[in-house]
C-alpha cells in the first residue's frame, strides 16, 4: 500500500447511497444515488423504502464512482463504510456490501462513524484539520457540538440536542408551511424573501449555561403561531415565518458553537452535516467567527449532505494513522456514539 492509499467509501445511513473514492485527501470521485423522491409523498424517510433503494443502487453507484475516478476495483487499497449511526436496515446494506468488496479484493475494511466522517470530509477541500478544533454537526438526525483533538483517534462530545435535531425541525416546520420535503432547502429559499425579525420565535436553551440544544419548543411555537393566524382568517406570509424560524435556529447554533470555542480555548470551528448547507447559517457563523477571532471551515454544500467521499476521507485518515482494520463480522450499529470513531 502506498503512502497515499486509495480508499473506497460507502455511505448508506439514510436515504442516499453514496460511494466516494479518495487518494489521501484528494477526492477522485463522489457518486450519489438519492431515494428522496420516493420518500417525499410520505413527508419523511421510510426505512424499508430506503433499504430497498440502497440494494438497487449499490453496484451501479460503485461502478459510476470507479468510472469517474478512472480506476478499477483492483486499484482500491482499503474499503471504508458507515457502520452507524443511522437507520438499521439501510446501514446493513452498506456494511454487507463493504464486507463483500473487502473480502473479494483482499483489502482492509474500516467501519466508521457517520458523524466523524462529516468532520473528516472538510479535509478534501481545506486540508488537514487543526488539532484541536470544535465541530458543530447539524443534520436531520443530529445536532452536536464536538471537541476534536484528532478525528482519527479521539472525539469528545460537548453537547447535543435533547429533543428534535435542527434538520428534523426544518422538515416539520416546512410541513406546517406547506413546503415540500426535505424542508431545509425550501425554507432556506423562502427565507430569502422574508424578514428574520418578523416574528419573535423562542430560542430553546439559549442562556442555560450548557452546550446542548432544543428545537422541539421552537417547532411547536411556529405551528401554534401559524394555526392561530389561520383560525383568525389572516394570511400567513410564508417567507417571514420561514426566515424568523431559520434565524432562531441559526442564532442558537452559532451562539453555542462560539461559546464552545471560547470555553475550550479553540481557535478553529468546523461546521458539517446537511444543515451546514443552509445559507443563513453559513453567513451568521462567518460573521460571528470574524468578530470572535475564530477561523471557520465549512465544506461546500455538496459535501455537507451525506456522501461516500466523507466516509472514504475518514477511512484514509485511519489507514494513515495505522489504526487496526475492522473485523469482517462488524455489526451495523444504529445508535453508535459519536465518541466511537471506528469499530
Amino acid at each position: 500500500m502506498s503512502d497515499e492509499p486509495v480508499v473506497l467509501g460507502i455511505e448508506t445511513s439514510c436515504d442516499e447511497t453514496g460511494v466516494g473514492i479518495v487518494r489521501g485527501h484528494t477526492m477522485l470521485a463522489n457518486a450519489i444515488a438519492s431515494s428522496v423522491e420516493q420518500h417525499a409523498r410520505f413527508g419523511g424517510v421510510v426505512p424499508e423504502v430506503a433499504s430497498r433503494a440502497h440494494l438497487e443502487a449499490m453496484t451501479p453507484t460503485v461502478e459510476r464512482a470507479l468510472e469517474k475516478a478512472g480506476l478499477r476495483l483492483a486499484d482500491v487499497d482499503a474499503v471504508a463504510v458507515t457502520a452507524g449511526p443511522g437507520l438499521s436496515g439501510a446501514l446493513l446494506v452498506g456494511v454487507a456490501a463493504a464486507k463483500a468488496y473487502s473480502l473479494g479484493l483482499g483489502v482492509p475494511l474500516y467501519g466508521v462513524n457517520h458523524l466523524a466522517a462529516h468532520v473528516a470530509v472538510d479535509q478534501l477541500e481545506h486540508g488537514a484539520l487543526p488539532k484541536p478544533c470544535v465541530a458543530l454537526l447539524v443534520s436531520g438526525g443530529h445536532s452536536s457540538l464536538l471537541l476534536v483533538p484528532d478525528v482519527a483517534k479521539e472525539i469528545v462530545s460537548l453537547g447535543s440536542t435533547v429533543d428534535d435535531a435542527a434538520g428534523e425541525a426544518f422538515d416539520k416546520v416546512a410541513r406546517v408551511l406547506g413546503l415540500p420535503f426535505p424542508g431545509g432547502p425550501h425554507i432556506d429559499r423562502a427565507a430569502r424573501e422574508g424578514s428574520g425579525t418578523a416574528v419573535a420565535f423562542p430560542r430553546g436553551k439559549y442562556e442555560d449555561g450548557t452546550l446542548d440544544f432544543s428545537f422541539s419548543g421552537l417547532k411547536t411555537a411556529v405551528a401554534r403561531w401559524v394555526e392561530a393566524r389561520q383560525k383568525a382568517g389572516e394570511t400567513v406570509h410564508v417567507p417571514d415565518v420561514a426566515a424568523s424560524f431559520q434565524e432562531a435556529v441559526v442564532d442558537v447554533l452559532t451562539r453555542k458553537a462560539l461559546r464552545a470555542c471560547a470555553e475550550h480555548g479553540v481557535q478553529d470551528l468546523l461546521i458539517g452535516g446537511g444543515v451546514a448547507a443552509n445559507s443563513r447559517l453559513r453567513a451568521l457563523a462567518q460573521e460571528r467567527c470574524d468578530a470572535a477571532g475564530v477561523r471557520l471551515r465549512v465544506p461546500s454544500p455538496g459535501l455537507c449532505t451525506d456522501n461516500g467521499a466523507m466516509v472514504a476521507a475518514l477511512g484514509s485518515d485511519l489507514v494513515s494513522a495505522g489504526i487496526t482494520p475492522s473485523p469482517l463480522d462488524i455489526p451495523a450499529d444504529s445508535s453508535l456514539p459519536v465518541t466511537t470513531v471506528h469499530v
